[in-house]
């Protein structure tokens, strides 16, 4: 099984700052780093480091194509990346004494996906494989639409959150996968408890993973026949939270791809996923399984 990525690859600016700024403000960072980021390549990484054959499927400016090599090192399939002449995607990231951030966005060359280029990325796919996509590239309609005329399962991780956008998709969606606030921007709701009720009734062919932070994650099966699950984070002291949420997403689909059980994949995801936010930076933050594994024996989970 094959999972068809078409996302972001962005060049991560990220400073660390003591607060995150504030209007009209001057701060100095006491540190920065220049790194491989972006939604789309850290879910890739995760999903490949996870052991999953992943195809990313994006564009980059020509001139950078040394983000092919650290994806193709990372274990991704990069032949479906396109080498544009747009600026490729970048991201200007505050991170600060208590690993919070705060996150200024230029999609540049992931706008710059083509028809043609979804087409030929999925004219091989399999009955049996996956598409995934998020809301930092265009083409969501047509990405939706070609992965469903294939019968494709698709997972939809609509960030940033466009609620208009996300609502068109929903209907052909198998597996969404929303935090806390997208999920309750999405429903129009400021309770959480009454989001997931919302959305699970509109769509209840959804399989709906609702990652809630420190909380952990709650899982709500789509087929009618599995039970929802409650999954609670693991306590570690964070240092950096930028790409935890990419990392929980590329260890738990890898699970589900592999069919383990609902509870030990989002386990898995969930030691990954606090691994990652003891260490700085974004794709290069996230574990490989062997440290996952030694996580969950450490933390009295059964690795297996």
């Amino acid at each position: 099984m094959t999972i068809f990525n078409f996302g972001s690859i962005n060049i991560d600016h990220v400073y660390q700052v003591p607060h995150l700024v504030r209007p009209g403000e001057t701060l100095t960072s006491s540190h920065y780093r220049k790194v491989l980021g972006g939604k789309g390549a850290n879910q890739s990484i995760a999903l490949a480091k996870a052991n999953c054959d992943v195809v990313h499927v994006g564009a980059i400016n020509g001139q950078d194509k040394s983000l092919l090599k650290q994806l193709g090192d990372a274990g991704v399939n990069t032949g479906h990346i396109a080498l544009v002449e747009q600026a490729t995607g970048h991201a200007i990231i505050q991170v600060d004494s208590s690993a919070e951030n705060a996150i200024v966005l230029f999609p540049g060359a992931n706008h710059a996906l083509t028809q043609g280029q979804i087409d030929l990325a999925l004219s091989s796919a399999k009955d049996d494989d996956w598409v995934l996509l998020q809301n930092e590239t265009n083409q969501i309609d047509q990405i939706v639409l070609s992965a469903k005329q294939r019968g494709l399962t698709l997972v939809y991780n609509p960030a940033p959150m466009d609620k208009n956008l996300c609502e068109k998709q929903l209907a052909h969606v198998d597996i969404l996968i929303v935090n806390e606030v997208e999920a309750m921007d999405l429903a129009g709701t400021d309770d959480i408890s009454q989001a997931q009720v919302l959305i699970k009734t509109q769509y209840p062919q959804l399989t709906l993973i609702l990652t809630l932070g420190a909380l952990g994650v709650r899982y709500l099966p789509g087929d009618g026949i599995a039970k929802s699950l409650e999954v609670p984070a693991f306590k570690v002291e964070a240092l950096d939270t930028t790409a935890a949420g990419d990392t929980f997403i590329g260890y738990s689909l890898a699970g589900f791809m592999a069919q383990l059980p609902a509870q030990q994949a989002l386990q898995q995801a969930c030691a990954a996923s606090a691994i990652c936010v003891t260490r700085a930076g974004a794709s290069s933050a996230i574990p490989d399984p062997a440290e996952v594994q030694q996580f969950l024996q450490q933390n009295g989970q059964v690795a297996e």
